[in-house]
């Protein structure tokens, strides 16, 4: 079985490509949902995250306020560093459990890791090849700005906080452009699919 890695920046269009893979018939793993699933309540990640930056994190039910956090940690490295530290290898680990989980259970040919850190999590390893979604600088902040309600100086703050597309293209097999309108992007996809799959 292929595992094939899909990343890209910040408002870049990985959510895109992912969702319409899933539309193509793809099992797609997203790691945001297991990032997730891996903070809430009861959870011992939870438990590690408030005891570093306190109770203000959560929300009145006690759920993780998403938002206030990456608020936090967007502007300040070390604590990004630390949050990292606390999610990273359990999230790594359940991905692993999946990957294992369809490999023994499903007839498949392929499935998907969908990580936005893909690379910088060192899950690449974990994969046969990696497809990475660029966009222009120019894009990705507008698309960024309108779909966060950001500033630009927020909005270039959260996309300099991760790694660049050239540095990000050194690992990655295939590249998906979305620099241009969605069936730019759909027919590349669709052939890639079709070249993994067959007429599928």
């Amino acid at each position: 079985m292929k595992v094939i890695g899909l990343t890209g920046g910040i408002a870049s269009g990985k959510s895109t490509v992912s969702k319409y893979l899933k539309e193509l018939g793809a099992i797609v793993i997203d790691a945001d949902i297991v990032a997730r699933k891996i903070v809430e309540k009861g959870q011992p990640a939870l438990e590690e995250i408030v005891c570093y930056f306190g109770k203000e994190v959560l929300n009145i039910d006690g759920t993780l306020n998403r938002k206030y956090l990456g608020d936090i940690v967007f502007s300040d490295l070390e604590k990004l560093n630390a949050l990292n530290k606390i999610t990273h290898s359990r999230i790594i680990e359940k991905i692993k459990e999946k990957i294992q989980k369809y490999k023994y259970s499903n007839n498949l040919e392929a499935l998907f890791i969908d990580a936005a850190l893909l690379i910088e999590m060192k899950m690449y390893v974990l994969t046969s090849e990696v497809w990475l979604v660029t966009v222009d600088k120019e894009t990705q902040l507008k698309r960024l700005m309108i779909r966060d309600k950001l500033t630009l100086e927020e909005a270039n703050q959260r996309i300099g906080s991760q790694m660049s597309f050239e540095e990000k293209k050194e690992y990655s097999d295939v590249i998906l452009d979305n620099s241009k309108d969605f069936n730019y992007l759909k027919n590349q996809v669709e052939d890639l699919y079709k070249s993994i799959f067959g007429g599928a």
